[in-house]
């Protein structure tokens, strides 16, 4: 069976690498839109409503405007902007969480594709929440180094204009630092923490690949844990997941001369989780590529999903 699939706002980041990953497989078939049209309410409605899938790649607001330019009951939407992720009326697109997450993007006509920082802490988060070896009211903190493709076309532009003076540009660069950065709400949703999470993301120049850090006190936890116990406990939540790798606790020859990079995961839809310390403090550090498990990895994913297709087909 072939599949029509429409991806609204197809010039960004996000919707040039759904459209490349799609663009050769026999099962799809690209809905295309005058490019003098993009902004055409008239011609969106058609193709949306011409498409068994339709891939939002907004901003915002346009995602939401989108929705309400769909007035049948077939098209299925996948939404990759932050409009919809704490919505109930959304499937949150991460099936590796748990069978409920999953079930739920199988059956829903809804489903919103998790933040790339979000990725990373929900993964490493969400299980040790759910089984109560951390509790709610945790004062989570993490921090988050990524590529700075994340931040879009401006932001890209920024690094890369020939020309301009970017000795600024050289070094990390914090950045929401009014501790209000737009992935912490559903990351405190989905985890069901009690309070939000302390997060300090980093932007860097480097184009992709994204590390996100959660540090833990076992004195903390309602039950003391060790590192190496929490390795083993992600080892088996994980075991069937094939887009998740949890590391051997001994992760050193997976380091470089003892470093972590960000980019190990870059051009796949893989995320690999790290367990380091010892028995009082405890990092889980996960690395991931932010254009792919972070955005058009996992929104192919949850289509594979959602139409019963191999899931890690074309990824």
């Amino acid at each position: 069976m072939v599949y029509k699939v429409f991806v609204d706002g197809q010039e960004g980041t996000t919707g040039l690498k759904i459209n490349e990953r799609l663009e050769n497989r026999n099962n799809i078939q690209l809905l295309k839109i005058d490019p003098d049209k993009r902004k055409d309410p008239l011609e969106r409605s058609r193709l949306l409503n011409e498409a068994d899938i339709a891939f939002l790649c907004l901003p915002d607001t346009a995602a939401r405007e989108a929705v309400t330019l769909v007035h049948n009951s077939t098209t299925r939407i996948i939404d990759a902007s932050t409009a919809h992720r704490v919505d109930e009326g959304w499937a949150y697109g991460m099936p590796e969480l748990s069978r409920y997450h999953r079930k739920m993007i199988e059956t829903s006509m809804r489903v919103s594709v998790p933040g790339c920082h979000a990725t990373g802490f929900n993964m490493s988060l969400f299980p040790l929440v759910k089984e109560g070896i951390v509790p709610c009211d945790y004062p989570v903190t993490c921090h988050s180094i990524t590529g700075y493709s994340g931040g879009g076309k401006k932001l890209i532009e920024q690094y890369e204009t020939n020309g301009l003076d970017n000795e600024r540009l050289e070094s990390p660069r914090f950045y929401s630092l009014s501790l209000n950065h737009k992935h912490i709400p559903e990351m405190q949703k989905v985890c069901g923490l009690k309070y939000a999470p302390v997060f300090t993301p980093i932007v860097s120049n480097f184009y992709r690949g994204m590390t996100v850090a959660i540090p833990l006190i076992s004195r903390l936890l309602p039950k003391k844990y060790t590192a190496e116990e929490i390795q083993e406990f992600f080892a088996y939540y994980y075991k069937e997941q094939s887009f998740v790798s949890v590391l051997p606790f001994d992760s050193e020859s997976y380091l470089d001369h003892g470093f972590l990079g960000a980019s190990g995961c870059n051009l796949t839809n893989r995320i690999e989780l790290f367990i380091f310390g010892g028995s009082e403090q405890i990092l889980l550090l996960s690395r991931l590529d932010n254009l792919g498990k972070g955005s058009s990895g996992a929104a192919i994913q949850n289509m594979n999903i959602m139409l019963g297709l191999d899931e890690d087909e074309g990824l």
